[in-house]
């Protein structure tokens, strides 16, 4: 006697009701591609790097001050992305065993600063190519050089070059939620910067308390090539800087961006 066969999908799970055979199939998608290739890449940094992750969270009454001066006298305004760029990158000059990368048991510490900017693409994919000698970049060049950075990789013409020559990363999650978070890390480079939401606190006055808009600063390390304390100094003087900027600390560099 022939049997017959029918397609059939598999067995409920025991003590599930009749809705659960209804249930549509689940989405499967293979690791592969470029996806499987971002996903490599962050299980290789986890398995040959020894990470630790500081986090702190700056006051941002100063940043603000500034952006105010600049729309008061009607001029070209940096974000707040942009001034927390360009005091990283001063900061890295202070900081040089940040601006490192760690290959084959020697470290590198570099002199320019290539700064890496993790920029998200459809997909759920994700690049931190280069800005290449962003100290050389004047507050008022800065945002139109990430924009074309941004453009390129969006259009997906990134070099190479771009896509591997970073020496420090930053990661921006300021526009969601999350306050801190642990980057990983970009290796062979051995920090990585992680920009948190802004929250609003009740921050101490001499008179008492009011609210103010504090970032969340994460700075992912190899524990390999830096130490807890000179990172946690590096946390310290940026912050530091976040918080004491003078509103006209950058007037000089702005005016680049009338030229």
């Amino acid at each position: 006697m022939k049997l017959e066969t029918h397609d059939t999908a598999p067995p409920a799970p025991e003590g599930a009701g009749p809705e659960a055979s209804r249930a549509p199939p689940a989405r499967v998608e293979p690791l592969r591609g470029m996806r499987g290739m971002i996903a490599s890449k962050m299980l290789q940094s986890l398995q040959s790097s020894a990470q630790l992750t500081h986090h702190a969270s700056a006051r941002l009454d100063a940043l603000q001050a500034l952006r105010e001066r600049c729309m008061a006298a009607g001029r070209a305004t940096p974000s707040v992305q942009d001034l927390l760029l360009r005091l990283v990158v001063q900061t890295l000059a202070d900081f040089p065993a940040l601006n490192a990368t760690l290959e084959e048991n020697r470290i590198t510490e570099h002199q320019a600063v290539h700064l890496g900017l993790a920029i998200p693409l459809p997909g759920d994919l994700l690049v931190a190519p280069a800005l290449f000698d962003a100290q050389a970049l004047a507050l008022g060049e800065l945002p139109e050089a990430r924009r074309a950075l941004v453009a390129r990789a969006q259009a997906g013409k990134l070099s190479v070059g771009e896509l591997t020559g970073a020496t420090f990363t930053v990661s921006n999650l300021g526009r969601s939620r999350v306050h801190h978070f642990t980057p990983i890390l970009n290796v062979p480079q051995v920090a990585i910067l992680g920009i948190g939401g802004v929250e609003t606190r009740a921050v101490p006055v001499s008179d008492g308390w009011r609210a103010a808009d504090v970032i969340g600063l994460s700075l992912t390390f190899d524990h390999r090539a830096v130490n807890g304390a000179p990172a946690a100094a590096f946390l310290d003087t940026l912050c530091e800087r976040i918080e004491t900027l003078a509103p006209p600390a950058f007037d000089h560099e702005l005016a680049v961006a009338a030229v």
